[in-house]
């Protein structure tokens, strides 16, 4: 009895009805404007859940790097914080020092130096997070000329067409000079020796990236910072590197820890990663961690007294939930060291397999023939009938969803699909997801294409 009146309503004529038998459900209700009567909470849930069946299926999204599964404690979690304003450290202490901890892990993680408490900050994501770094450069920056009584009214980044659309607005935004380097044909990440072209004293940071949107592969960071060492040597130009992490930094620590690409560089003085990537975490949490606490300018760090005590705050946002902060901590603690580079391994042994079988379709051709991240891009072949555009359409038909998009300027004639594999995307997906490329490949030409199994090597790609 209980769960019947679950499914009925009283609409507006006080009469009882199915939701779906509601008069909102015969009659157009307003679209942009509010309706002067409420249609009650069962008709206008069934109305919003039933319209979002539209959007794609988190689960085939092969587009997002953005963590679309967690497991169902953690989700509990999410529904008993999501309440908590993440700010007001006065009402909600826990959650500040949950917050410190984190900070204080990936630190950590990224080999900062010392054993003292750590310098960073929680974010909405890395967008967030990346402009929050390279204020605290410029700030910085303009601090450092003055001490010299130079001219700090022309300060300039340096970055590569690999970056994330947010350098480019913080440069915009922040009236900061952006000198970026183009992307050449068969060489889509930066040129250490056209960085070096590129700098100057009114340099604030040279942005790298630990895992480019593009194709995902990883700036030469520890080049880059051999030659910043030189230059301070032979110049002394003290240049700062920002590493962008925002796909990287969750899966290089546990899948490379040799690689010298973080606080172990003398010159990386910040770093940015997305805990809604490869952290494990739904949307809405990044991370910005400094070197050490020098890095972060007093100027920029407000003090608020009106939510019940003193409190610091170093964001760009200010009321937000805590959930997905909480969920971090959650994922470091329950999955450990251990377990996130099982998860990390495991991820990228999918995307290696699924690189292989791309391998042996005759015209599919992949941009990299080795991977370091589980980020995987491929163009069409020429003479094969038909273009990445059509295939991201028809695969988006079938529920896949695999962007296709053109290089930046200077490699814009190089068209490619690129498939981000994610903790959920198993090795049965990849084979389906290789089907169906086939076949509707097959329905846009009309003809069969070849398919070979070629060995599947995962030394290859981690060596």
């Amino acid at each position: 009895m209980s769960s019947k009146k679950k499914n009925i309503i009283t609409d507006n004529n006080d009469s009882i009805a199915t939701t779906y038998a509601s008069r909102f459900f015969s009659e157009s209700i307003p679209k942009h404007d509010i309706p002067d009567k409420g249609i009650g909470s069962d008709v206008a849930y069934q109305i919003i859940h039933d319209e979002l069946n539209i959007d794609g299926n988190p689960s085939l999204n092969l587009a997002s790097f953005v963590t679309t599964w967690m497991d169902p404690n953690a989700e509990k979690l999410i529904i008993e914080t999501m309440n908590k304003n993440l700010v007001d450290q006065d009402e909600y202490p826990q959650t500040g020092v949950i917050r410190e901890r984190i900070v204080n892990m990936l630190a950590r993680l990224f080999n900062a130096p010392g054993n003292n408490q750590h310098t960073g900050t929680a974010t909405v994501g890395s967008s967030e997070a990346i402009m929050l770094g390279l204020l605290a450069h410029k700030w910085n920056f303009r601090k450092k000329m003055q001490g010299l009584n130079r001219d700090s009214s022309k300060p300039n980044i340096v970055i590569g067409a690999d970056v994330h659309i947010v350098w480019e607005k913080f440069a915009r935004y922040f009236d900061v000079e952006m000198r970026i380097i183009p992307m050449k044909k068969g060489k889509y990440i930066l040129d250490v020796d056209d960085v070096k072209k590129n700098i100057d004293e009114n340099t604030i940071c040279v942005g790298a990236v630990l895992g480019t949107t593009f194709t995902g592969q990883i700036d030469p960071i520890e080049e880059i910072n051999e030659m910043l060492e030189n230059v301070k040597k032979q110049k002394g130009w003290d240049i700062p590197i920002h590493v962008d992490g925002a796909s990287g930094g969750f899966i290089v620590p546990f899948l490379y820890p040799d690689m010298k690409w973080d606080f172990r560089l003398s010159h990386v003085k910040s770093i940015n990663v997305s805990g809604h990537k490869y952290g494990l975490v739904y949307p809405g949490i990044g991370w910005l961690i400094f070197k050490d606490k020098t890095e972060l300018p007093e100027d920029l760090i407000f003090y608020v007294n009106y939510l019940g005590g003193e409190e610091a705050t170093y964001t760009l946002n200010f009321s937000r939930g805590s959930s997905m902060m909480i969920v971090q901590y959650y994922n470091l603690l329950m999955l450990g060291k251990d377990g996130y580079k099982r998860i990390m391994e495991n991820t990228f042994k999918n995307a290696v397999y699924l690189l292989e079988k791309i391998k042996g379709i005759d015209f599919l051709e992949p941009v990299l023939e080795t991977i370091k991240l589980p980020i995987i891009t491929a163009s069409i072949k020429k003479g094969s009938g038909f273009d990445v555009f059509q295939l991201s359409a028809r695969l988006k038909e079938r529920g896949w969803i695999v962007p296709a998009y053109n290089l930046p300027k200077d490699a814009e004639d190089v068209k490619i699909l690129r498939i981000v594999i994610r903790e959920n995307f198993s090795s049965d997906m990849a084979d389906i997801l290789i089907s169906d490329i086939i076949r509707l490949a097959k329905e846009l030409t009309g003809k069969e294409h070849k398919k070979t199994t070629p060995g599947n090597s995962i030394h290859k790609h981690i060596c």
